[in-house]
């Protein structure tokens, strides 16, 4: 069963049994977990037990809430968990589930080879990209090839008759 131990300055320890859904935590007399203590705000906290978990949830307290030593406004405790209320320190328990059953037996797998490593005849393309399945059209790469010596020409007799010197008069 899940438990909300608080500690107080004097070192005394009070356990909560969480059994019901949900809990208030704070000063106010309408909280189901009251704390006495000037650094807890009126409604400080809640936590929400929900199957097997345990959430615990900052209201906007005046001084925060901490779990493990870090602020949090929203967190799924787990066991063992140190929370702090203002002031106030507390530690989360439960059962862990599991945790007293042995790990299953490793068992070794059979290894063999493959009787072919021919592709399956129903075997498609694995690939997420379709295949191209354009065709070549030799008169259109005729064409491109036609053009491109022509520009290469064009471009040669530039160069030539920059090069080429002027008469002098």
């Amino acid at each position: 069963m899940p438990k909300l131990t608080i500690r107080s300055e004097t070192g005394e320890s009070i356990s909560h049994d969480l059994v019901e859904e949900t809990y208030t935590i704070g000063r106010s007399p309408e909280s189901s977990i009251r704390l006495e203590d000037n650094s807890v705000s009126g409604r400080h906290a809640e936590l929400a037990m929900v199957a097997e978990n345990c959430y615990l949830k900052d209201l906007g307290s005046t001084n925060g809430t901490l779990v493990n030593g870090k602020p949090v406004t929203e967190v799924q405790l787990r066991a063992g968990d140190r929370i702090r209320f203002g002031k106030i320190d507390a530690s989360y328990e439960c059962e862990v589930v599991g945790a007293a059953q042995p790990l299953p037996r490793l068992e070794e797998a059979a290894a063999r080879p493959a009787e072919s490593s021919t592709r399956p005849v129903d075997f498609a393309n694995a690939s997420p990209f379709p295949d191209r399945k354009t065709k070549k059209d030799p008169a259109r790469t005729a064409i491109f090839a036609a053009a491109a010596v022509a520009f290469l020409a064009f471009v040669a007799s530039l160069i030539a008759i920059a090069l080429m010197k002027s008469p002098s008069l």
